[in-house]
């Protein structure tokens, strides 16, 4: 296993060895002491799994309090994911790291507590797997704006109209967020 640094401290793009042949293949996508290895010494406690049409842009979901950790990845289909960094005092708060995710390159990536998180499915039927370190609490869940121009993010959306849930619609702005302690 490969665990890649971004430029965003705490956020890693992680690469399983995949083991293929005619007959398909094998990854390890979580071992508890090869991620201690790495600094990642992380409980789960939920696994949640998405399915989504090309265009439908999930995000950018963040709980505070009860921040939670997420491993996700991508097992059929396409997504760029996006991570934005909220911790205060962080010297790259505001900050956004994307990468594709995919059935075909197998990446992973690891998004701590205290950032926020979102994505775009860039096909349909796109399954999107979230291992999570705390329990989904929606009393504590929050929206930053998926197009805040402050923040930035540069969205592959080329020919894709995105697709909003309700509260995603009204995300605040940055400047509006209250930073994770």
């Amino acid at each position: 296993m490969k665990v890649v640094p971004t430029e965003i401290d705490g956020l890693f793009i992680i690469e399983p060895r995949v083991f293929g042949d005619d007959r398909g293949f094998f990854l390890e996508s979580w071992n508890r002491n090869v991620f201690a290895e790495f600094g990642l010494d992380v409980d789960f406690v939920q696994d949640n799994h998405s399915r989504s049409a090309r265009g439908v842009l999930r995000g950018l979901h963040y709980q505070q309090p009860n921040p939670q950790g997420k491993l996700v990845r991508v097992t059929a289909g396409r997504a760029w994911d996006v991570a934005v960094d909220l911790r205060g005092g962080s010297a790259t708060y505001g900050r956004w790291f994307g990468v594709e995710l995919s059935a075909q390159n197998k990446r992973m990536f690891w998004i701590p507590p205290g950032f926020a998180h979102g994505f775009v499915s860039l096909e349909d039927n796109t399954d999107f797997l979230y291992k999570c370190t705390s329990f989904y609490d929606p009393s504590h869940e929050h929206s930053l704006m998926w197009n805040d121009p402050e923040v930035g993010i540069e969205w592959p959306l080329d020919g894709i109209d995105p697709q909003l849930s309700a509260k995603d619609e009204i995300g605040l702005p940055l400047s509006e967020l209250e930073p994770f302690a």
